[in-house]
């Protein structure tokens, strides 16, 4: 049973990787759905639609068309300037209501543009790698504390941690929300999680996780190593995340999930 938190955490997950941006754009019903979501009462659902989007807008080509999606603009606004809603929302509504409404640079197409995958088969991909941006990650205490927290999570594969740039990479299933990384961290009360990622300019930004939105399953046994040979292939400097999307009887994941969004309008 879908419902909106789970349906647009799963469009963000997917909106993380930079070959998804264009698809999810172009669909004829995610992007409407996203800006009707932006009205939700719910704060976690607010969040996670901006995060989305925030996503979707590293893509040049794609900003233009988010612009003048009726309703963005506009209930972008309306976010700036509610009082009761947090500052992470807010702020996060007028960096994204700024990029949108700056002027887009002309990027001449590439002539031969090689088309990527959207969904990635569970048979092709059984982990992701996702890098980690720890506040708080000042000594081998704190270390301690991260290392003990993350080994609870059932799903970690394995992790380094990288202290002076105070970030950890971490090899977790591909089925495993990011946001339980970010709950486990947060829960030492002394240490907090952002994840990095490239965006389009090649540029390492930082993505606020709610630590709160996903329930953290504690691992009771030693965690479940994946043959090297089904390892995501590491770049050097570079943030991997990768989402594996089910296809049902029905059709794609993604066209049940754009059929939740248009037809959501009142919650």
């Amino acid at each position: 049973m879908m419902d909106a938190l789970s349906v647009v955490s799963q469009l963000r997950d997917l909106a993380s990787e930079p070959q998804n941006r264009e698809v999810i754009v172009q669909d004829q019903g995610c992007l409407p759905g996203l800006v009707l979501f932006l009205d939700h009462q719910n704060p976690d659902v607010l969040l996670a639609t901006l995060q989305t989007l925030r996503y979707l807008a590293e893509l040049t080509p794609n900003i233009s068309t988010m612009a003048n999606e009726l309703g963005m603009m506009v209930s972008l606004e309306n976010l700036i300037g509610r009082d009761s809603l947090s500052v992470d929302i807010t702020s996060l509504a007028k960096e994204l209501f700024d990029i949108l409404s700056a002027p887009v640079p002309r990027v001449p197409e590439r002539q031969s543009r090689k088309k990527t995958q959207f969904f990635i088969n569970s048979a092709q991909k059984k982990a992701k790698s996702v890098t980690l941006h720890i506040h708080g990650l000042d000594s081998t205490d704190q270390r301690g504390l991260c290392e003990e927290a993350l080994l609870k999570v059932k799903g970690v594969i394995s992790f380094t941690f990288q202290m002076a740039s105070k970030r950890c990479t971490v090899r977790i299933r591909s089925d495993l929300p990011t946001e339980s990384l970010a709950s486990a961290i947060a829960a030492t009360k002394v240490l907090s999680a952002q994840q990095v990622v490239k965006n389009e300019a090649g540029v390492e930004v930082f993505i606020p996780l709610n630590p709160s939105e996903v329930e953290v399953q504690q691992n009771l046994a030693l965690p479940d190593y994946l043959p090297e040979e089904e390892s995501p292939k590491r770049e050097v400097d570079r943030a991997i995340s990768r989402t594996t999307a089910k296809e049902d009887s029905s059709g794609s994941w993604l066209g049940s999930a754009a059929s939740f969004l248009t037809k959501t309008f009142y919650w």
